[in-house]
């Protein structure tokens, strides 16, 4: 799931406007839109690229693998089919930006807002409880990933030293710890994903290291001469048959993740400019970034195990081990933690926000949590320190940090958050709202249609939790806690 260049909307959602404008027939006038707010100048392209940068990110990195798993056949097949689904509840989505009228009705600015208007009740609930538990999640797979990419940039530097004589065992902790240490130094800036510069830095960075996993993957094609891999994936044998079928199960999971972008859809509408509608500009967006991201997608994971074979590694940046051009591979691994340190911060903005919210709500008097200190910096606006978030975010970060080192599996736990973000927020939630917004009578055919991709999505969500489960559990079973090294 990729990644930052989301975040830029959902903090302007607490400021009210009561400006009285002469308000033209259109319903906005010259500087402002019908809501009140500064008119919004996004157009195809720039949704188009805000979502590229959104999905492009570490889920890259387990396509090889999950394509190994699947094999020629049904690998490309289930890219294809859940670009489909994505591109499909996408523009499901799309239409309930708006309640009520599509040109004028009211504006929900974030998915929240949409379930709220739309669906209500506990259902809102739920939809924030899965939302955040999935943010969490993001938060302790970027944790694993950027301390892979840590250990391949030390593990690689320290072979080419030695000319390959020394084994070079690491221990991922140390490189855990300074990326929590990292984190929590960064999540104490205010308003930390609203930094323009962001966007484009993750752009740059995500690119940089796919292009090379991609690039790498077609050399090793070139060198050995083969296109390596079967058509039925990763043979019995190498693996035994039940583990083949969790591991396809997981596969689902990690290609899922890799497409999960629905959350920050109604935030990136929110940018567009109308006419023409924001739900009709939105689908134009969708339909090609879902389309570049599958041939990219495509690309990385078919290249990946066409070089690697039954042996495609859950990184694909670490499989390359210890090959010349080192520095490439140190480049994209360098790019790798640049982009997730930045991703992490953006993902975990919503979640911060709505504790503080929430804890402010609960306890209005007390000065831990609402007084805010200002600590002048010569040469810059004075910071504002407030101890409960000095507090909170810290511990939020520990924790995280500490799960990571005692579940350090990067594709299990990608193919469980790929697994569980999956079905309610892809596909489940738009849908309702769909069918609320647009009065789908109960039994009709579209409703029948609309129910059954439902339950299949569902049923696929179910296998891929279970597969990943399944592979964290083998995963134990061959493990001491906090001792995880390469």
């Amino acid at each position: 799931m990729g990644e930052i260049g989301a975040g830029k909307n959902h903090l302007h959602n607490n400021q009210v406007f009561d400006l009285s404008i002469d308000v033209l027939p259109q319903g906005g006038s010259k500087c402002f839109d019908d809501d009140g707010r500064l008119k919004r100048t996004g157009t195809v392209w720039t949704a188009s690229a805000h979502i590229i940068t959104a999905v492009i990110g570490s889920g890259v990195l387990s396509l090889a693998w999950a394509t190994a798993q699947l094999g020629w056949v049904a690998g490309p097949a289930v890219m294809f089919l859940f670009s489909f689904v994505t591109y499909y509840t996408s523009a499901l989505l799309a239409a309930c930006y708006r309640s009520g009228d599509p040109v004028n009705g009211k504006r929900n600015y974030t998915y929240m807002d949409a379930v709220r208007s739309n669906l209500g009740g506990i259902k809102v609930k739920i939809c924030g409880w899965i939302q955040y538990l999935n943010l969490f999640g993001v938060a302790i797979g970027y944790t694993i990933a950027s301390s892979i990419s840590m250990m391949a940039i030390k593990r690689s530097n320290c072979f080419h030293a030695s000319g390959g004589k020394n084994p070079c065992h690491l221990n991922s902790n140390p490189y855990m710890i300074a990326f929590g240490i990292a984190e929590i130094i960064l999540s104490q800036i205010p308003d930390f994903d609203q930094l323009w510069w962001l966007s484009i830095v993750a752009a740059v960075m995500s690119f940089t290291y796919s292009t090379i996993g991609l690039g790498l993957g077609i050399a090793k094609v070139a060198e050995t001469g083969k296109i390596r891999g079967s058509l039925t994936g990763i043979s019995v044998g190498t693996v035994t048959q039940t583990q083949k079928i969790w591991r396809s199960f997981q596969a689902l999971g990690d290609i899922a993740f890799a497409y999960s972008y629905s959350l920050i859809l109604i935030e990136i509408q929110d940018t567009l400019k109308a006419p023409p509608s924001e739900s009709k500009t939105m689908k134009k967006a969708t339909l090609l970034s879902v389309g570049v991201t599958t041939l990219f997608y495509m690309l990385c994971g078919c290249m990946g195990y066409a070089a690697f074979g039954d042996l495609s590694p859950g990184n694909l940046l670490t499989g390359f081990g210890f090959y010349n051009p080192f520095w490439l591979l140190d480049i994209a691994n360098a790019a790798i933690v640049i982009h997730l340190v930045g991703a992490y911060q953006v993902y975990c903005q919503p979640l911060f926000a709505f504790i503080e919210k929430s804890a402010a709500e609960m306890f209005p008097d007390s000065e831990f949590i609402t007084k805010d200190i200002k600590i002048p910096i010569p040469a810059f606006r004075p910071y504002s320190l407030n101890l409960f978030r000095l507090v909170w975010r810290t511990l939020f970060v520990i924790i995280t940090t500490l799960i990571s080192m005692l579940l350090p599996f990067f594709n299990d736990i990608v193919g469980l958050l790929g697994a569980l973000g999956f079905w309610p927020l892809t596909v489940y939630f738009p849908v309702e709202m769909y069918i609320s917004q647009k009065k789908i009578p109960k039994w009709s055919t579209r409703w029948l249609c609309l129910q059954i991709l439902s339950i299949a999505c569902l049923i696929i969500t179910i296998a891929a939790a279970a597969g990943s489960i399944a592979g964290v559990v083998l995963d134990l079973k061959s493990y001491k806690p906090f001792s995880t090294g390469y």
